[in-house]
């Protein structure tokens, strides 16, 4: 494998939480959670709800699927939350959104059947983007956790977010690739009607461009997976560093491709990456494979501990985490994301939906990949930091190289 060694050591950053201006209530009608009969579990207890909304098949059911693990071990460890001064019973409503723009409304309407207070997710931006009118029309707010388009938040006040944004992701991945790799020319490879593809692939293009770099861009179709005549162009056309913001599925595929036609220039891509499927692929393989994400594994002992532990002594967690115990940053995202619902449903003092959403605003988190909070125009996140790694094909892991922020 050629290798880069850019930085030693894990650097663990934690950005400066800052409180939303001022409270700001969601401008959404419908019926959100009741507040006055509150639903009781087999042992008399009140319950809220907290509704998943993840893809658990589909082109990103293996992503879907490591983040509500991260969930699922936070409901372990925090199976109950006080509110307005009585203990609930939290429960998960998990539902499948298959990884489809067309199916996704479909299962967000059952989870606001379900009558949640909050909805989490979704991994990937298209089936997040998809499902929120459903989410808004029902009065209920929905805290997404690693769509990093901005159309998710954008215009609305019921979708929040704890990650950073694809323009911020897309400008640190061509900083990246001009400072490190002194690259002009880049390759960009998206799929066709996939909003994170496509609009990382714009972002990154935007950027390296203002650099002074060149960029030759082509897109593929749903379903494709011969990807050898991209490769092909991305070699004459002299590229420097080969950038496919794309599925893991699809990923995997190119990377099988890109190794057996020598490819033999460095591969790029955002936090879809960040996935032992991608380890799994590059195993033994002649590429270069560097991600920005969320986490890395190393940055809070404490959690990646218990989270091993627990993925080990579950043979579904584990089955679910692609059959081992390696931590993908979306797995420590979604155990944030459970926690910042709790917040507000205590902030809110209230299951009713429309109270979380009004209470949201002004929560902050000390989650375990860094300080959270809310902006005051569109709940994005303010974050500035992302952690770049690296593919080690030797030992199958993830080698942390630096964080990058934008100058």
């Amino acid at each position: 494998m050629k290798k880069r060694i850019l930085s030693l050591g894990l650097a663990v950053v934690m950005v400066g939480a800052m409180l939303a201006g001022c409270s700001k209530g969601g401008d959404n009608s419908g019926n959100g959670g009741d507040t006055g009969s509150a639903p009781a579990a087999a042992d008399g207890a009140k319950v809220v709800k907290i509704g998943v909304y993840e893809p658990a098949s589909g082109d990103n059911g293996a992503g879907g699927k490591q983040e509500v693990l991260g969930m699922q071990y936070a409901n372990e460890i925090a199976p109950t939350v006080e509110i307005g001064g009585e203990e609930y019973t939290v429960q998960l409503e998990i539902v499948d959104n298959e990884s489809s723009n067309d199916k996704g409304p479909s299962a967000a309407a059952s989870l606001v059947g379900a009558n949640v207070s909050v909805v989490l997710g979704s991994y990937g931006s298209g089936v997040s983007i998809a499902a929120s009118d459903v989410f808004k029309d029902a009065g209920i707010p929905a805290i997404g956790v690693t769509c990093t388009n901005p159309q998710v938040t954008e215009g609305n006040k019921h979708y929040f977010r704890i990650c950073f944004l694809d323009p911020f992701q897309g400008t640190v991945l061509a900083n990246f690739a001009n400072e490190n790799f002194s690259a002009k020319t880049a390759y960009i490879l998206t799929k066709l009607g996939d909003d994170y593809s496509t609009g990382l692939g714009y972002y990154f293009k935007t950027a390296f461009e203002s650099l002074g770099g060149t960029v030759v861009e082509e897109t593929f179709q749903e379903g494709n997976s011969d990807f050898t005549s991209y490769i092909t162009s991305a070699k004459n056309a002299g590229a420097e560093v080969f950038f496919a913001p794309v599925s893991t599925e699809a990923a995997a595929l190119i990377i099988e491709q890109a190794s057996s036609q020598g490819l033999g220039i460095p591969m790029m891509a955002g936090d879809t990456w960040d996935s032992n499927v991608i380890l799994n692929a590059a195993k033994g393989k002649d590429v270069e494979i560097y991600v920005t994400t969320f986490y890395q594994e190393g940055g809070n002992e404490e959690f990646d501990k218990g989270i091993k532990e627990w993925i080990n002594g579950n043979s579904t967690a584990k089955a679910n985490n692609g059959g081992d115990d390696t931590i993908s940053a979306v797995t420590a995202m979604g155990y944030d994301a459970y926690f910042v619902a709790l917040e507000a449903l205590k902030a809110a003092g209230s299951t009713d939906a429309k109270a979380v959403n009004a209470a949201l605003w002004n929560v902050t988190y000390k989650g375990v990949s860094g300080d959270i909070a809310f902006d005051s125009e569109n709940g994005d996140a303010l974050r500035d930091v992302a952690y770049v790694k690296c593919a080690n094909t030797e030992s199958g892991a993830w080698d942390f190289v630096t964080v990058q922020g934008v100058n």
